[in-house]
């Protein structure tokens, strides 16, 4: 057990050249929720000299949990860690008709806390423990900022404010990874106790105005119970029954990609019925019935090009994506739920789906042909050189689920159409936000 620690200890010491910037790189980035950069600011940190020993008393007791801690927040950019557990929880049971914009608001919140806390960097251009004090040893790759605030903690902050205010129940177990993260981020040697502090709460900061923003976002009524009269009406308890009802982010409202109504199924059931399963589909129904995948994706190109390493980029493709999975969410839900639409093992109640289960919603469009094909147009704008793989694989998502028999084909391909017009919508709008030109993104009154 000592030497896997030593070995990665010997790891996390590999130099590193550190870059100190005089510049802010992001100084003119857009904020989103946010009106600008401005929304927070704060006071002068202390001289980097009178906090030396806090960093070198830490360092001199780390045991191996702390350097464990020290690995696991390293990992990936800031908000990595808590982008991934709220991603896990949203779908729950816990979340409600809340789920869906929790998952959104931590990771625009998250982005739009960074872009605050670059300004405030850049301000005073404090210098890192381990750059000040060679005394002080740097463990994990050096950050080409300045330390003042912690970006970590940053994203802490923000987390734990979101967790707090969607999952109460997760509070205490949020602030307690929260200050694990603060800790290992002084015991580093990359940030000052007063960064950490700082940090945690500018995020917390910055997370309250983002929920002010989006607190009516959900829609304030429960379903009533009605659904439309007809003969291939999807029945069955409905989950986020009201969801096209909520505000959108980028879109001018859930309905402005609507389709036209389903059709009767008839030649669609057909097709079904005569379609052999075999291995290759049958594998492809559960992969993507039971993997992340886009979200993995989105994660591996972001390790693959280094982008962990830089986290305003990183924080602005996660809080596209976000936007994009939102707004594509709701707008599908609002078609669902303005018609209905049957799915198969209703329209012949003697067809038996391979994936064996029906899903508590309205089949038409597929929601997973519809997100897949959001997030290949996404990913295709900030990894140009893998469009034509992203795309492959929103047609092979939206396929698993005819393979899989809980949808029509025609639900796919109506799913994938209103997909890629939602993903080319949020790719523009975030152009036009970054490049500052009259018809962005409006801020909402």
């Amino acid at each position: 057990m000592k030497s896997f620690y030593l070995s990665w200890l010997v790891v996390l010491l590999l130099p590193v050249p550190a870059i100190c910037q005089s510049e802010n790189p992001v100084a003119s980035w857009p904020t989103f929720f946010i009106k600008s950069n401005q929304a927070a600011t704060l006071p002068a940190p202390p001289a980097g000299k009178t906090e030396l020993a806090a960093v070198l008393s830490k360092q001199a007791a780390m045991s191996p949990e702390l350097l464990a801690d020290i690995q696991y927040w390293s990992a990936g950019a800031p908000g990595y860690r808590w982008i991934n557990w709220i991603e896990d929880l949203w779908l729950s049971s816990d979340a409600g008709e809340t789920g869906p914009v929790s998952a959104m608001v931590m990771q625009v919140a998250i982005y739009d806390a960074t872009i605050v806390a670059w300004k405030e960097k850049y301000k005073y251009n404090r210098a890192r423990p381990a750059v000040l004090d060679k005394r002080v040893k740097r463990f994990g790759p050096a950050s080409e900022s300045p330390s003042y605030p912690c970006e970590s903690s940053v994203a802490a902050g923000v987390a734990v404010t979101v967790l707090r205010t969607y999952y109460p129940h997760l509070a205490d177990s949020a602030m307690k990874l929260a200050e694990r993260v603060m800790e290992s981020r002084v015991a580093a040697g990359q940030a000052f106790p007063s960064d950490t502090k700082a940090g945690f709460e500018l995020g917390v900061n910055i997370a309250k105005q983002e929920l002010e923003y989006v607190k009516d976002f959900p829609p304030a009524v429960k379903w009533d119970g009605k659904r439309p009269e007809g003969k291939h009406i999807w029945q069955g308890t409905p989950m986020f029954a009201n969801a096209g009802l909520s505000k959108t982010v980028m879109l001018k409202s859930a309905n402005q990609f609507r389709p036209g109504p389903p059709p009767d199924f008839a030649k669609d059931m057909e097709e079904l019925k005569a379609f052999k399963p075999g291995f290759g589909s049958t594998a492809n129904a559960f992969y993507f019935a039971t993997e992340s995948f886009w979200s993995d994706m989105l994660e591996k190109k972001i390790f693959e090009h280094n982008l962990h390493l830089n986290p305003p980029k990183a924080a602005l493709i996660y809080a596209t994506a976000a936007m994009g999975m939102y707004d594509g969410f709701i707008s599908c839900w609002d078609a669902k739920y303005t018609y209905w639409g049957t799915r198969p093992d209703q329209y012949d109640t003697s067809f038996k789906p391979v994936l064996f289960f029906s899903p508590p919603f309205p089949g038409y469009p597929s929601g997973h042909a519809m997100v897949g094909s959001v997030m290949a147009e996404i990913l295709s704008h900030f990894f140009p050189a893998d469009a034509a793989y992203f795309r492959k694989r929103a047609i092979d998502g939206a396929e698993s689920r005819f393979q899989g028999g809980i949808h029509f084909r025609t639900d796919n391909e109506v799913g994938l159409e209103m997909g890629k017009k939602v993903g080319a919508w949020i790719v523009e709008e975030v152009r036009k936000k970054e490049e500052g030109r009259k018809g962005g993104m409006e801020e909402r009154k």
